[in-house]
């Protein structure tokens, strides 16, 4: 089992969440990673694509608005990092929702790691 880490990644520590992790799919488990994220020292957690439950990606659930919430409340970016295109397929609100948050500075999913890169270069 891999394990979290801490990556510097243009002068932002992040969280670098291994991708067999506990899933990402509420509000305690947002809590949770934004503790790991705050007693480390990380600035932003990037979760892989494949540790996001489902229903974040179902706008109904509300999930993905808990979630996003504890993470601006506590001031810790996220970046949802890898494939969500099957989420996306059928789903213009989704695509809608994805393009609007990666406008921000504060929640952003993202193709890759490199993707991520690029986001925090240019903020940077």
């Amino acid at each position: 089992m891999a394990t979290d880490e801490i990556v510097k990644l243009h002068g932002v520590n992040v969280l670098r969440c291994a991708p067999d992790g506990p899933p990402l799919d509420g509000e305690r488990a947002a809590l949770d990673l934004i503790g790991d994220a705050m007693g480390l020292g990380a600035e932003l957690v990037a979760v892989p694509a494949e540790r996001v439950d489902a229903e974040f990606f179902r706008l109904r659930s509300g999930v993905a608005g808990a979630v996003m919430q504890k993470f601006v409340n506590y001031r810790v970016r996220l970046a949802v990092v890898g494939d969500v295109s099957r989420h996306l397929d059928g789903s213009d609100a989704l695509r809608d929702f994805v393009h609007e948050t990666n406008q921000g500075g504060h929640i952003w999913i993202l193709a890759d790691l490199d993707a991520l890169e690029d986001r925090l270069r240019a903020a940077g």
